[in-house]
């Protein structure tokens, strides 16, 4: 009897561990997880961005007084604007190097640099302050170019954020790189072991997509290890006729905007 009461006591003791040291690995997950998603840098508030395509620093006020940072390169003869929002690491001293590609077809294109990244001020805290912040931003744009001119586009975490947006609003078109169908499944992937309920950015992409009015441009590299492939596949079942899925071959999650076939699939979307 001795031994079975010392084994359901070690039992119960191991038991409580195990509980513990899980509870000590989500707690810091979800205390941690903004840091895990987002790899913020910021530069110095008199930076100054030496891109040669003619640009314009914009500084727009969100819902909270924090001041959002971005720049709008303008094209010579300007058809509408592309709304870009970038992945989830670099700044506009590196995102801007894309600006040629849009401003020689013909676009303009503003790319905002979120929360903690760049000039732009405050903290990422969940996803529903990102999409006010890129809700007021679009506004503004709004202000600028009539809506039926801009396109949204967004890359690898932007993506959601983009699908969301184009969801609530009336843009000429949507177009998506590296997408995710779901965030929230995405991170499941990656920590098992964190519930749906602590997440603080679920951005369920594949519920906004049937939403959208507006035609929607998908691309995703063939070789995405970041954002499997499938994503975009499971994504494409939900277009509408005026959707579009473009495979790229040998193309992995980083540097989609130099690909020659994503250039020559934008130039033909963007005429």
């Amino acid at each position: 009897m001795e031994i079975l009461k010392t084994l359901k006591f070690l039992m119960i003791v191991l038991l409580a561990f195990f509980v513990i040291i899980y509870l000590l690995i989500i707690s810091y997950v979800y205390f941690n997880q903004v840091g895990m998603i987002f790899q913020s840098a910021s530069l110095p508030k008199d930076y100054q961005f030496g891109y040669k395509v003619q640009h314009e620093e914009l500084n727009i006020k969100s819902f909270d007084d924090v001041n959002l940072n971005g720049l709008l390169f303008k094209a010579e003869k300007s058809k509408g604007l592309v709304f870009y929002l970038h992945g989830n690491a670099g700044t506009l001293e590196t995102w801007g190097r894309i600006a040629k590609i849009y401003t020689d077809l013909g676009y303009d294109i503003f790319i905002l640099d979120y929360r903690s990244f760049g000039k732009s001020e405050g903290e990422i805290e969940n996803e529903d302050q990102l999409n006010k912040d890129v809700a007021i931003v679009y506004k503004n744009l709004c202000q600028r170019y009539p809506e039926n001119k801009i396109i949204i586009t967004g890359y690898s975490i932007g993506s959601g954020l983009a699908a969301i947006l184009a969801s609530e609003n009336k843009p000429k078109a949507l177009i998506l790189q590296s997408p995710y169908y779901s965030f929230s499944e995405l991170s499941s992937n990656r920590v098992p072991f964190f519930p749906n309920f602590m997440k603080k950015f679920h951005l369920e992409t594949y519920e906004y997509l049937p939403k959208i009015k507006a035609p929607i441009y998908i691309f995703h590299g063939m070789n995405d290890q970041l954002i499997p492939y499938s994503n975009s596949v499971r994504l494409n079942e939900l277009l509408k006729p005026n959707g579009h899925f473009y495979p790229l071959k040998n193309q992995e999650h980083i540097g989609m905007n130099e690909n020659q076939d994503f250039q020559n699939q934008l130039e033909i979307i963007l005429q």
